[in-house]
């Protein structure tokens, strides 16, 4: 069992790298920052998580990065933490206007394939329906849990709005951040 959580961690560590990296290529001053260093979790619930380097890093113009990760459980012995899972414990405290997040397909997709634009909480019940049957999921749950878990953090916070989008297409990111109107993608919002 340890063996495995070991493997999962230097997994996240490898992909977070390859982030890093890549933010660093395009001269972004990045600081990776390790969720699993400063997690407290209990019975698979992410309860603390260490602030005070990302709003160091914030404050000297670093961007921090965080990922999914392993974490310590005080029930479970071991657990995963989803970015998702970050987001919504780092929301609380910093406030964000928006959520980027980046994978391998253009937003949410509805069951003919097309990018759902826009999710709202009275959406939730269709859009899980639509994605129960989705393929490609994953440790933390696949594209029906990210959606639950954003819909709760704009529930939360009604300020923020989260942009599922993809990562693989070049140059799209830099366009999100230059234009946060522009409309690709899917937004999850609290309206």
């Amino acid at each position: 069992q340890w063996r495995g959580y070991a493997e999962v961690a230097a997994a996240a560590a490898r992909l977070d790298r390859f982030v890093t990296d890549a933010f660093l290529e395009a001269g972004v001053p990045v600081l990776s920052v390790q969720p699993s260093a400063s997690a407290r979790c209990r019975d698979g619930v992410l309860e603390h998580l260490d602030t005070h380097p990302i709003h160091t890093a914030l404050a000297r113009g670093i961007v921090p990065l965080v990922y999914g990760d392993v974490a310590l459980d005080d029930v479970r012995g071991g657990t995963i933490i989803s970015t998702e899972d970050i987001f919504l414990c780092l929301a609380d405290e910093l406030r964000p206007a928006r959520i980027l997040l980046l994978g391998e397909v253009d937003g949410v997709l509805a069951s003919a394939g097309a990018v759902i634009p826009r999710i709202t909480p009275p959406d939730l019940p269709a859009v899980r329906q639509v994605l129960a049957g989705s393929g490609g999921v994953d440790v933390t749950g696949g594209m029906a849990d990210k959606v639950a878990r954003m819909i709760e953090l704009v529930q939360r916070h009604p300020e923020t709005c989260v942009h599922i989008l993809s990562g693989a297409e070049p140059r799209l990111l830099t366009r999100v951040l230059l234009d946060a109107a522009i409309g690709v993608g899917t937004r999850i919002m609290a309206q």
